[in-house]
């Protein structure tokens, strides 16, 4: 079985590549590979059996030198704040590199979402967020959804702290529902973002999406919806992996008839007309793109020299391992990182703040435009960056996002 991986020393690995060509002064560099705070807390709940159990909590922001702290809450086992603090760095650089005035966050609970009642989980959620209380709020550090927890576990966020405050607060998250407060289009947004960078590097490869061969690792909000739109644009999907395992067809998947049978049956596996594999094998069939958008580092030194593709897209934060990436690299993969493909769900997130501290309802059509206009101005300078520099694309990427976080530093200052 493979070590698993230090998730922050991976993250710090991008950032010292990039100060090669940065060479920032030692101060401000140093700066950047810390977090500004981490916060560990024992969450107790009460179990349906009338039992307690106690759940470890974290959040750590990482830096807020360009606006409030933004990230999700992920409530899945095992994870730890070494893992925590890693997806709040990449945060960091991802807003910057979207150019949206937030610093980077990130909150985890040690537990497994999928066997708690919705009264275990709404309890463990009241409780993280008073233990949160002191760091969170609209202007400091705003949460939003992400592995295992959705628009209900915001509401109950936005709840807790509206009536510890005394008054509602819808915009101390995002990603609530939009009965609350939420913005239209936030569900898909990451999804969206992830399709419009896609089509972009396609461009830019000289590739076309009729027919372009796809697998997708993961099918939860980011995996299934990034699915059903290159579906819908024309791509064929041939493989899709959840938690259970993968299926592969490679004539193609419907994805109509595969989230049918996902709801009937809890799992991918045994899909009429697709063989089962092992998530390593299906990232070892031939395609033209690999979607991973399931857990960090997915694609790793144990399954890397089997891939062959011409791209891979990362719809989840650090799913490709430094290692692994260095390996892909050599092969010629085109890489989209993590911090500019799925910047999408941020940016939707950004514009539902907005809204919130405006008391503004947007139009759909308005918030795409806005989102392609970001995603594809954003991409576009990191392309730029990294035919200038002759680099790799995550790189480039990690470059333009620490730049601009070291240049809010250096123009703040150290207090006192």
């Amino acid at each position: 079985m493979m070590k698993k991986p230090v998730y922050f020393k991976e993250t710090l690995a991008a950032v010292e590549k990039a100060n090669q060509y940065l060479n920032l002064p030692e101060g401000v560099f140093k700066r950047l590979c810390l977090p500004t705070r981490s916060l560990t807390v024992n969450i107790p709940v009460k179990m349906d059996d009338g039992t307690m159990s106690f759940f470890t909590g974290y959040r750590v922001q990482y830096d807020m030198s360009r606006g409030p702290g933004k990230g999700g809450i992920r409530y899945h086992p095992g994870i730890t704040r070494d893992e925590v603090t890693a997806l709040a760095a990449l945060m960091t650089w991802k807003c910057a590199v979207v150019d949206i005035p937030f610093g980077g966050a990130k909150g985890g609970v040690d537990c497994d979402a999928r066997i708690l009642s919705l009264g275990e989980k709404e309890r463990l959620t009241r409780r993280f967020t008073y233990e949160l209380f002191p760091l969170i709020g609209p202007e400091k550090d705003i949460p939003a959804p992400d592995m295992y927890t959705d628009e209900q576990v915001m509401a109950w966020i936005m709840d807790t702290y509206s009536m510890m405050k005394g008054f509602t607060v819808p915009e101390v998250v995002t990603g609530k529902p939009v009965s609350l407060g939420g913005s239209k289009g936030r569900k898909t947004a990451t999804s969206e973002g992830l399709i419009i960078t896609i089509i972009e590097a396609i461009k830019a490869e000289g590739m076309c999406l009729e027919g372009l061969r796809t697998s997708v690792l993961g099918f939860g909000n980011v995996g299934y919806h990034s699915a059903r739109l290159l579906h819908m644009l024309g791509a064929t999907i041939v493989g899709l992996a959840d938690s259970h395992g993968a299926i592969y067809n490679p004539r193609g998947i419907n994805m109509s008839t595969i989230a049918r049978h996902k709801t009937e049956t809890g799992s991918l596996a045994d899909f009429e007309g697709a063989d089962n594999l092992t998530v390593d094998e299906l990232l070892a069939m031939e395609t033209d793109l690999i979607i991973p958008a399931a857990i960090c580092g997915q694609i790793n030194p144990g399954n890397v020299d089997s891939i062959k593709t011409r791209m891979i897209a990362e719809g989840a934060n650090g799913p490709v391992t430094s290692e692994a990436d260095r390996v892909l690299i050599e092969k010629g993969v085109f890489i989209i990182p993590d911090i500019l493909g799925n910047a999408g769900g941020v940016v939707v997130s950004y514009f539902e703040w907005l809204q919130g501290m405006q008391r503004l309802l947007w139009k759909s059509r308005e918030i795409k435009k806005k989102l392609k206009h970001i995603m594809t101005k954003a991409f576009g300078e990191v392309m730029d960056i990294s035919k200038d520099n002759n680099t790799d694309m995550r790189t480039a990427a990690t470059i333009l996002g620490v730049k601009r976080v070291a240049e809010a530093i250096k123009m703040r200052g150290f207090y006192p």
